[in-house]
């Protein structure tokens, strides 16, 4: 069963494409296509995006950065990442709108409920920026929060990998992958390092599930929203 409106996170790393930093225009093409085709399903498509391709907080913390002007420069990056992600699937002909949760109106509008309501009833695509607005939370978070506040079905959470395994893929030829699991086993489990349990614990106690898939495979993105079995499903 297709789902009637879905969350996906998109890091920062994937934007960057083949590049070592910044975005990729081209395969932000390619990820406007893939989107257009959960639009034209009639899935609306709520986007999260991360910011490490330029920032990322944590990283650049001491050495006489502040972790909240650290976190401050991650949420800045990804204000970039929406905006330029917009226009490139407005150019393909996929509309979309960037709203950010933190100020920047001369360059994003605000993220209001009542705004990404409206732009989704429009069938917009809706990029939101800016995290969750405060320090100390990672866009995995806010991916959640924002989930919830917009009523979706459930979060899309695109990785490297095609699903959650019992251990490094990458390094270990002999990893299983994971088609379902709990929240309990992906908080408890300190191997599960996917998503940050922050995020989990969230969606969790809301009962949000999570789908850990590869976003970058052709065509994943409209069949695991048309409710296909992709990816590993948390919840």
């Amino acid at each position: 069963m297709a789902y009637k409106r879905v969350l996906l996170k998109l890091s920062g790393e994937q934007l960057a494409g083949k590049y070592d930093g910044g975005i990729d225009a081209e395969l932000a093409s390619w990820l406007a296509n893939e989107v257009a085709k959960v639009v034209k399903s009639g899935t609306q498509v709520v986007i999260m995006v991360g910011g490490g391709n330029y920032a990322r907080g944590a990283q650049l913390a001491g050495h006489g950065i502040g972790r909240v002007t650290a976190d401050n420069i991650g949420m800045l990056a990804t204000i970039m990442n929406a905006v330029a992600l917009a226009d490139v699937f407005n150019h393909v002909g996929v509309s979309a709108r960037a709203l950010t949760n933190i100020k920047a109106d001369q360059v994003a509008d605000q993220f209001t409920h009542r705004r990404a309501i409206s732009d989704l009833a429009k069938n917009h695509v809706v990029i939101v920026a800016g995290g969750i607005g405060r320090p100390y939370l990672t866009t995995d978070t806010a991916a959640v929060s924002l989930g919830l506040e917009l009523d979706c079905d459930v979060v899309l959470k695109a990785t490297k990998v095609d699903g959650v395994y019992d251990k490094d893929p990458m390094k270990f030829s002999d990893a299983k992958k994971i088609g379902h699991m709990t929240f309990d086993e992906a908080v408890s489990n300190g191997a599960i390092a996917v998503m940050d349990k922050a995020a989990l614990g969230l969606a969790m106690e809301h009962r949000l599930s999570v789908i850990v898939f590869n976003a970058l495979d052709e065509g994943s993105i409209a069949r695991v929203a048309a409710g296909e079995s992709v990816g590993t499903k948390i919840g």
